[in-house]
């Protein structure tokens, strides 16, 4: 067997070991150790038999949209979500993940919060009123950080359904993941997520950049839009590139439609 060269080689062609379940997925998400030539890591497999049906989404599919989605991540050069791959497994066809461990040098930076005050204090971002019990209310915040801003845009255009804050996770050297891409890529329009501190706002300079980029790679016959032409419908596919298409002509971070939920639940 030759070197391993990167993780997503490791989880393409390692040795998964099934070590436990995590109980608190909705699906069956099992912690795994992949091994291949002397390296190994720790991941996370989701196999298609244990994806839980969805009224709007075709059934098996998840799976296939959390490839896609790490493959749209890597084409914007933010690396938002941990290598994800599909292959088979000990339960058949799946979705295997680096698992991502959260530094215990790295100090505790909170990404969200609940504020009793009308407005955000500096370096936060307003999101929503929430019941806190009692006849009280209190605001929902986020920071105002550009890794957040990041994957707010990732979202858009992958049109992320379920952005949580328990699917936020700090890794080494000051980065975040971005993580549960399974309700996504819908030709609907489905935006769920904590992150609409910035709607309406102006788009960065960085952001304009990376999306021009992104269409130029999802056009006809690029290797990024053939790569997810194996993933999801060419009806998604053509969503894809609409969405890319209206940010850029926008200009501005989308906001809520109000025809679908703006906030997942549970929120965290």
């Amino acid at each position: 067997m030759t070197a391993v060269t990167s993780m997503e080689d490791l989880l393409t062609r390692g040795e998964l070991r099934v070590r436990g379940r995590i109980r608190e997925a909705s699906n069956a998400v099992l912690l795994c150790t992949v091994t291949a030539d002397g390296s190994s890591a720790e991941c996370v497999y989701k196999p298609v038999k244990g994806e839980r049906p969805l009224w709007d989404f075709p059934d098996g599919t998840l799976a296939r949209r959390e490839r896609a989605a790490y493959l749209v991540s890597e084409a914007t050069g933010w690396g938002l979500v941990p290598a994800t791959v599909l292959r088979d497994g000990p339960y058949g066809e799946g979705m295997v993940q680096h698992w991502i461990t959260p530094p215990e040098d790295q100090p505790d930076s909170a990404l969200l919060a609940l504020v009793e005050t009308e407005e955000p204090g500096p370096g936060w971002k307003p999101v929503a009123l929430a019941e806190v019990g009692q006849g009280r209310t209190a605001l929902l915040v986020h920071a105002d950080d550009e890794r957040l801003r990041r994957l707010a845009v990732l979202d858009a255009v992958i049109n992320n359904g379920d952005r949580k804050g328990g699917h936020l996770l700090p890794g080494p050297g000051g980065r975040l993941y971005g993580i549960d891409h399974g309700v996504t890529f819908h030709a609907e329009d489905k935006l769920r997520t904590l992150l609409w501190g910035w709607a309406g706002e102006p788009l960065t300079d960085e952001a304009r950049e990376v999306l021009t980029a992104l269409a130029a790679d999802l056009a006809e016959g690029a290797p990024l839009a053939t790569r997810l032409a194996e993933l999801i419908t060419a009806v998604e596919l053509a969503a894809v590139r609409d969405r890319v298409a209206v940010l850029l002509r926008t200009g501005v971070h989308p906001s809520p439609s109000g025809e679908w939920p703006a906030i997942p639940w549970p929120p965290v």
